[in-house]
């Protein structure tokens, strides 16, 4: 299965999302998928409200891959000042290890260039997931030595697995 359309979501999107988003990051426990971050966290990784809230922000898209009229994979985008923070890559995991996220990073970096005229992009990832690390600075990202602790991102609804939890920051300069 490959992507077939690039389109932005809107809110008759966001029920399949939820279930993208949660089942990639999240997936059954049986499942052996390696976006799996449930040994880190409690609980799903978003929301109905949640997606709400990104698509009804400025400077906000959620980028969606789909095959055919399925969604199979989406990235959110945001724009700050003269970068664009890249998160929530998911692709469902019957289509993983073919590809489809990279093509999806590549989009959203497209995207990012030339609806957001931004000079780098920035992603957090836990700092603790060498192997999605890896998958970035492949493509072209950088560490740049500065992290971010779990606690910062989450607020009150902070319920990590792990104490001291942080986040690495990559960076890449713009296309």
């Amino acid at each position: 299965m490959n992507i077939t359309t690039f389109r932005t979501a809107n809110l008759n999107d966001v029920a399949a999302l939820v279930q993208l988003v949660n089942t990639a990051y999240n997936p059954e426990p049986d499942a052996a998928i390696w976006t799996d971050e449930s040994g880190f966290f409690h609980g799903t990784r978003t929301s109905e409200q949640a997606l709400k809230k990104l698509l009804a922000e400025d400077d906000s898209i959620i980028l969606l891959g789909l095959h055919e009229d399925v969604i199979i994979a989406c990235v959110h985008l945001e724009k700050s000042k003269n970068q664009a923070h890249i998160g929530m890559l998911a692709v469902n995991p019957a289509c993983q290890c073919k590809g489809i996220g990279k093509q999806m990073l590549a989009q959203a970096e497209l995207y990012a260039s030339h609806h957001f005229n931004v000079e780098k992009f920035v992603l957090i990832v836990i700092s603790l997931r060498d192997e999605l690390i890896d998958f970035y600075l492949r493509r072209g990202y950088h560490k740049t030595n500065r992290t971010i602790a779990y606690a910062q991102l989450c607020g009150e609804n902070c319920d990590a697995k792990i104490d001291g939890l942080r986040f690495a920051v990559l960076e890449k300069r713009a296309l």
